[in-house]
């Protein structure tokens, strides 16, 4: 039996307009230990932002009215809570543009419970860990576990990525993810379909792109001109 209170459970936002899901998603993840609200539109999820602590969105993407990629869109950067999209399974754009976008997973519809609980679990222990662990003021520390990506620093400890001058650049679960890879397997040709398995992505499609957009978006940060890059480099 779940004995926490109110009080000490992580509070999850459900944006869909289906009410079954959204009634589905209440049920188990309160029996998960949980504090569920539910928005069935984008406005309704803006109140709750503004007047709640929310530690994880699940954030449907076709909505009516506004869209669930504007409403992450319109997000103020300010506002750092994890986002989870649940897609249609044949929506490989919106999946793309949502991981362009900074969501940090996704879940095709129809979807199994204990994998989005998994992938819920696995975003907010990451986040639980960058948060708790504070970053040193050398980002080359011995006492910690970096890799080097071109002229970027990755504490593994604490799943940060610095620049060359120490600044802090923002890193999805995902991303984060993929950079763990390429750290365990150096100088190794990988792919499409091994980076989607050693990153728990989308193993079953062979056609999936969200490694492509993952890859792109880590150019851009890692590397001193993306359109010739010599970190991360394509193999044909």
């Amino acid at each position: 039996m779940n004995t926490q209170n109110n009080s000490q459970k992580l509070t999850m936002l459900v944006v869909d307009d289906e009410p079954d899901i959204c009634d589905m998603l209440e049920a188990y993840m309160n029996k998960q230990g949980f504090r569920v609200l539910c928005c069935n539109d984008t406005g309704q999820a803006r109140e709750k932002i503004n007047v709640e602590t929310i530690n994880i969105i699940i954030l449907d993407i076709n909505m009516p009215g506004e869209s669930g990629l504007n409403f992450l869109r319109a997000l103020p950067p300010e506002i750092k809570i994890p986002v989870i999209l649940l897609t249609a399974n044949t929506d490989v754009i919106d999946r793309v543009v949502g991981l362009e976008l900074g969501a940090d997973d996704y879940v095709g519809k129809p979807f199994d419970l204990r994998e989005l609980l998994a992938r819920v679990n696995s975003v907010l222990r990451r986040t639980s860990q960058s948060e708790t662990k504070q970053p040193s003021s050398n980002a080359n520390n011995l006492s910690s576990k970096v890799i080097q990506f071109g002229n970027c620093t990755l504490d593994m400890n604490i799943q940060r990525l610095y620049n060359a001058i120490g600044e802090e650049l923002p890193l999805t679960a995902m991303e984060f993810d993929l950079l763990q890879v390429f750290a365990d397997n150096p100088n190794r040709v990988l792919s499409r379909n091994q980076l989607l398995e050693l990153t728990h992505s989308r193993g079953n499609d062979p056609f999936d792109r969200s490694i492509d957009i993952r890859i792109t978006r880590l150019r851009r940060k890692i590397e001193t001109d993306p359109d010739k890059p010599q970190v991360i480099k394509t193999i044909r």
